[in-house]
């Protein structure tokens, strides 16, 4: 039986009809007190309980992908955690690694409230959140502070973001500025140029300003540490193409597919309760189901053009083992979740993870890494 979906979610959606970003923040506030088990005896109590309830271990599901080793592929994408102050908590939770941020080199507050919308109807977020934070600073010493108190069990991936008082002419250094920060304290970075909130930023994906964004990055990383460039899936071919080459150019460990999405075609949603407007004439991105088949058309691309040589993390639109496998067997190596999380409740990993592994058998598999294309293989080559 899965409380939340049967008693909480209603209460929370539909009765009490709690504001999206106030519901946001008090949950960060619980989850920070659980990742600080030496401080609270209580939360390490906790802790041992979400294990025992909400995780699997099995080494059918395991990888080791650019030098660092992942339990399982379902990840927790970027914005839910965006000052780290949850760090430690994930692995309880279920997931594989967790990536934290948007973070960027200035502190800022982020776009005017309200700015984070549910979409029932669609299974569906709209957010224009801006990039919120506390700093690069700040998140750095969060970290530093974690890991004397805590040991990570699962891969910790930062991901950066342009600083909005920033002119996009100087964005390379603001990136660089973060990375100086963070550098020693994540296991892999992500540039992120393609948030619809930030102005301009999705210029950034622009063949030229990206690479000279990269590498300043590469230049600086001494340790070598993986690093992504994540992707709009609002871009044509062509740019995909393009950014392909530039990961190929600047030996970048992969590619996350996809960010949200400024489309507002094929919503059933016909007014936002909280603001009394169309979801058109509200500013955003769009992620959950809306989103779900473009991500996979993008990383199905990405596998087609690099062979399967360059590691894909798909996002968006995932809410079920169907929808986790569909990515994978397009050609993720690694999946992300975050829209679907909130709509599915805490049990969602783990409901993932064992519909994969079934989906293993059926397909006679030893491990999901065997999984990694396999449909786009079995259509480039079917006549």
């Amino acid at each position: 039986m899965d409380i939340y979906q049967l008693a909480i979610r209603p209460l929370l959606f539909n009765l009490v009809k709690t504001d999206s970003e106030w519901l946001h923040q008090q949950t960060i506030r619980s989850f920070s007190w659980l990742s600080q088990t030496g401080v609270h005896q209580r939360a390490s109590w906790v802790n041992q309980r979400l294990k025992q309830s909400l995780c699997l271990y099995d080494s059918r599901l395991e990888q080791n992908l650019f030098g660092l080793n992942f339990p399982n592929p379902v990840g927790l994408a970027a914005g839910f955690d965006k000052d780290g102050v949850a760090a430690g908590i994930w692995s309880n939770l279920g997931f594989g690694f967790a990536e934290l941020g948007t973070v960027t080199f200035h502190a800022q507050p982020g776009n005017p409230r309200p700015r984070l919308f549910r979409l029932p109807l669609d299974k569906a977020a709209l957010n224009r959140m801006g990039f919120n934070n506390r700093g690069a600073a700040a998140m750095a010493a969060r970290l530093a502070q974690e890991n004397q108190d805590n040991v990570q069990l699962i891969p910790i991936g930062i991901n950066l973001g342009k600083s909005k008082v920033t002119p996009l002419e100087a964005a390379a250094q603001d990136y660089l500025d973060s990375f100086r920060f963070l550098k020693d304290l994540g296991d892999y970075f992500v540039v992120n140029v393609s948030s619809p909130n930030t102005p301009g930023l999705r210029s950034l994906q622009d063949v030229s300003m990206l690479s000279t964004i990269l590498e300043l990055l590469q230049q600086e990383n001494h340790a070598q540490k993986p690093i992504f460039v994540k992707i709009a899936p609002d871009l044509d071919w062509v740019a995909i193409a393009d950014i392909i080459s530039l990961a190929k150019t600047y030996q970048l460990a992969g590619i996350i597919a996809t960010n949200t999405t400024i489309r507002r075609d094929r919503l059933k949603t016909q007014i936002i309760d909280q603001t009394g407007k169309s979801p058109q004439s509200e500013a955003g991105g769009i992620s959950g189901e809306p989103l779900r088949d473009r991500s996979t058309e993008v990383i199905r691309f990405i596998w087609q053009q690099t062979q399967g040589q360059i590691p894909i993390i798909g996002v968006g639109g995932i809410f079920s083992g169907e929808d986790a496998w569909e990515k994978i067997t397009a050609g993720a190596s690694l999946i992300q979740v975050y829209t679907g999380w909130i709509y599915e409740g805490p049990l969602m990993v783990r409901r993932i993870l064992l519909d994969l592994l079934v989906r293993l058998e059926q397909s006679g598999l030893n491990s999901i890494n065997e999984a990694v294309g396999l449909q786009t293989k079995i259509q480039k080559f079917s006549f």
